[in-house]
This record gives C-alpha cells, sequence and structure tokens, in this order.
C-alpha cells in the first residue's frame, strides 16, 4: 500500500430514497442537481444559493428541481446526507478486518484525501453545516454516522486483540483522521497561501497523504508490525 496512488473517487452511494420510480432518465437529472447544488452550496452557502441558480447550474428547468426534492431545504439536507453516505462507504471500504491496519489505514487516508481534492465544495457544505450546530442533520450525525463509527470500533477492537494495533480510541482516531484530510478542502485558502501557489498541485496532496499516513501509522501499529 505504500505505492498507492491517489485517484478519482468514483461514488457508488446511493442516491437518498424517493417514492418516484428512479429510471436512467431520473438518476441522470438528481446527478446533475446534486453536482450543481453540491457546487453552489459550498461556494455560496445555503442562504446565498437559490434553487433558480442551482436550476441553471444543471441544465434544468427549475420546477424539475421542486419535483424531485421540494424545498431548497430539501434538496440541501439531501445533499449533506449524501455527502456522509459517500464518506462513509469509504471507511466501509477499507476499515475491514480482512486487511491489516496499515492497508487499512493508508487506503481510509488517501481516499479521504482525494474526497478533499475531487470535491472540495462537499467538505465545506459539511464544515459549514456542523460550525452552525449542524440544524439540518443532527439527527443523521447522532444515528447513522454513530451507529457506523460503533461499527467500525469493532474492527479496530479485533486488530487490537490480535496484537496489529495499539489500543488507540478508535472514535478519537476517526476524528483526528477527518480533521487532518478534510482541512485540505476546508482551509484550502490558507494551504495555498502558505505554500505560495494559486492552487494545490498533485504531488501537494500526495505529501499531504504520505504525511498524514506516516504520522497515523506510527502512532497506531506496533513496531514488530
Amino acid at each position: 500500500m505504500s505505492n498507492a496512488r491517489l485517484l478519482p473517487i468514483q461514488s457508488t452511494s446511493p442516491l437518498p430514497s424517493q417514492d418516484k420510480p428512479a429510471g436512467a432518465p431520473r438518476r441522470a437529472s438528481m446527478q446533475q442537481i446534486f453536482r450543481a447544488a453540491e457546487h453552489l452550496f459550498g461556494r455560496d452557502g445555503y442562504k446565498g444559493t437559490s434553487m433558480a441558480a442551482i436550476a441553471a447550474a444543471a441544465g434544468l428547468p427549475k420546477a424539475n428541481i421542486h419535483y424531485y426534492f421540494g424545498t431548497k431545504e430539501d434538496l440541501y439536507r439531501a445533499v449533506l446526507e449524501n455527502i456522509l453516505v459517500d464518506w462513509l462507504d469509504d471507511a466501509t471500504l477499507w476499515i475491514r478486518e480482512d486487511l491489516t491496519p496499515r492497508e487499512g489505514l493508508e487506503g481510509y487516508i488517501r481516499a479521504k484525501i482525494a474526497f478533499s481534492r475531487d470535491r472540495p465544495d462537499a467538505s465545506r457544505i459539511f464544515a459549514h453545516e456542523v460550525l452552525q450546530g449542524a440544524p439540518h442533520i443532527n439527527l443523521f450525525l447522532g444515528t447513522s454516522l454513530r451507529i457506523h463509527v460503533q461499527n467500525l470500533d469493532k474492527v479496530f477492537t479485533a486488530w487490537q486483540r490480535a496484537g496489529l494495533m495499539r489500543p488507540v480510541p478508535s472514535t478519537h482516531l476517526m476524528f483526528c483522521i477527518w480533521s487532518m484530510t478534510q482541512t485540505y478542502a476546508d482551509m484550502n485558502a490558507q494551504i495555498v497561501a502558505v505554500l505560495g501557489k494559486a492552487t494545490m498541485e498533485i504531488q501537494d496532496y500526495e505529501d499531504a497523504a504520505t504525511t498524514i499516513t506516516s504520522l497515523v501509522l506510527s502512532g497506531c501499529i506496533p513496531a514488530k508490525n
């Protein structure tokens, strides 16, 4: 895993369930709406984004947006939950017992860095929502996300019992990984200013992934492993 490269994320996460049948044209339209809404909510915030602007960016009639999602608040909540589902999918893919802690942690860190690189607006939407007290997704955080993190703890516990990982509190480990990887999206303006660049380059993201991985593995993996 040490030579793994950052790859663009190809999310297979399901869209929020709807009562209406989801044919191919419908799925395509909803993906257009999600992409446009994620970009505009990330750039302009919830209050600064209108349904008309999302419709224009998606290249769809405004009526279509209301048909699929109802209100702006409903769409905003769906975008947030879709982001979280994608993040949870990455954790499920990498934090599992059939991988070693070294493989799982490095793969997960690289996936998180790739997400910050490829979908920075998504990370910023989430950060802004949490800074406001998570009014739209508090229930999701306290149920789905909490249960997911508890399930990940079972994997970490299995690794620790097998002597493959130090007894690190898994929940706080996840907090650290989230903070270190998402900062490359949330605090990107600060990072590029310090680096003296207009934008981060591929090598910068590679350096970030390598540095974070080294720090995490040094603290979590016993020397013999």
